[in-house]
């Protein structure tokens, strides 16, 4: 048998563009590495912290972002995403410049789940940034217009921490916020027929959303695992 090189790292497919932060990764967070079944490649774009991300519409970070996205490339991964989801702003972009697949934002998946629900059901999106989170985010990600949007906004915790970057999380205050968050939502949208994650933070709660709205969640989680198999199929026989 002979083989072919050509890359530095193999067996990574996916690399994953990293925030600058500081604050816990937690399992089930995609910065936490044990939180995939596969092997990942980060790499951390400095100075794009979650509040110029987030906060401060990414502004003047696409150089950043394209810079680390070819440098993962050039390593040897086969595909790019992100772990923002207001990084749908870029996905035009980093697709062009990288010249492999690229899903910057678990927003994408919206459009997709909708063609799953019946036609009385939608999806909704909870996002830890509603005021920030502005039509071009939603319009880049081919996200439907007039999706409902729920927020973490105006918890104690989940949406201060991360967008904060604080060096501590209080994990059962930040779960009961998104909790919360969720159920707002499908109180106020009856319709409803499932969920997306836009915070790539917000994983390690998804069960317990499920559990507490009784709808499937869809997030980062979901959507890097679906991507990563169509990078690499698994192998029968």
């Amino acid at each position: 048998m002979r083989v072919t090189g050509g890359k530095s790292i193999g067996g990574a497919a996916v690399g994953i563009l990293m925030l600058d932060t500081h604050f816990p990764r937690i399992p089930g967070d995609m910065g936490n590495a044990l939180t995939w079944p596969f092997p990942v490649h980060y790499r951390v774009v400095r100075s794009a912290t979650p509040d110029r991300v987030v906060r401060k519409g990414a502004e003047g970070l696409l150089g950043n972002f394209v810079e680390a996205a070819r440098e993962l490339v050039a390593d040897g991964v086969d595909g790019i995403t992100t772990t923002c989801g207001f990084l749908s702003l870029f996905q035009e972009e980093l697709a062009e410049a990288v010249g492999v697949p690229v899903a910057t934002s678990s927003l994408m998946q919206v459009a997709m789940v909708n063609c799953l629900l019946p036609g009385t059901k939608r999806a909704g999106i909870l996002t830890i940034s509603r005021s920030t989170l502005t039509a071009l985010h939603l319009e880049r990600a081919g996200v439907p217009e007039a999706t409902p949007v729920g927020t973490t906004e105006g918890g104690r915790e989940f949406t201060r921490a991360i967008l904060g970057n604080e060096r501590e999380l209080d994990i059962e205050a930040a779960r009961q916020d998104n909790v919360d968050a969720a159920k707002a939502l499908v109180a106020d949208h009856p319709d409803l027929g499932a969920i997306v994650l836009e915070c790539t933070n917000m994983v390690p709660y998804a069960a317990d959303i499920r559990v507490a709205t009784g709808l499937p969640v869809f997030s980062i989680e979901t959507f890097v695992s679906w991507f990563h198999a169509g990078l690499q199929p698994r192998r029968y026989g």
